[in-house]
């Protein structure tokens, strides 16, 4: 079983036409995509996105990915992407689930590991920057102090 992060968010994607095959069947370089808008909005949550991560200094290049997919998304359907934030520290581990919207089965799985690069020096970070690790630890404070802040959408 996977692990559920600290912090998790899910975005609802209809399945546009120009994303899939003659078969109606999403091409499976697709689901990275999905996986990046699901991303961007967990990092959104965190208060810590892309644009906030270069303007500190810091890259997150993706250096590992791995998919499993289950069952083939269509075209027209709806499905929920979720993205779920397990590590931070030292590099940023998030765990996917992609399901069907209405019935819940699971289509795909999947997880990326970033780390942070200095943009100046172009060197590796083996700890996560202060200035990410901070915001994280801000919202889990928000998340705990405020329960009723669900940070699942």
């Amino acid at each position: 079983m996977r692990t559920n992060g600290v912090l998790h968010k899910s975005v609802d994607i209809e399945v546009p036409f120009f994303d899939v095959d003659s078969m109606d069947v999403v091409w499976h370089g697709h689901y990275v995509k999905y996986l990046e808008v699901a991303r961007c909005a967990l990092l959104d949550d965190i208060g810590h996105n892309y644009l906030q991560m270069k303007a500190s200094g810091y890259a997150w290049p993706v250096i590992d990915l791995q998919l499993r997919y289950v069952q083939a998304a269509r075209f027209g359907q709806r499905i929920s992407v979720r993205a779920d934030l397990v590590e931070w520290q030292n590099r940023l581990l998030i765990h996917y689930l992609i399901q069907d919207a209405s019935t819940g089965q699971r289509l795909t799985r999947a997880s990326t590991v970033q780390v942070a690069v200095h943009l100046a020096s172009g060197e590796m970070q083996l700890v996560s920057p202060n200035v990410f690790t901070d915001a994280v630890e801000r919202r889990l404070r928000d998340v705990s102090q405020n329960p009723s802040s669900s940070v699942a959408t």
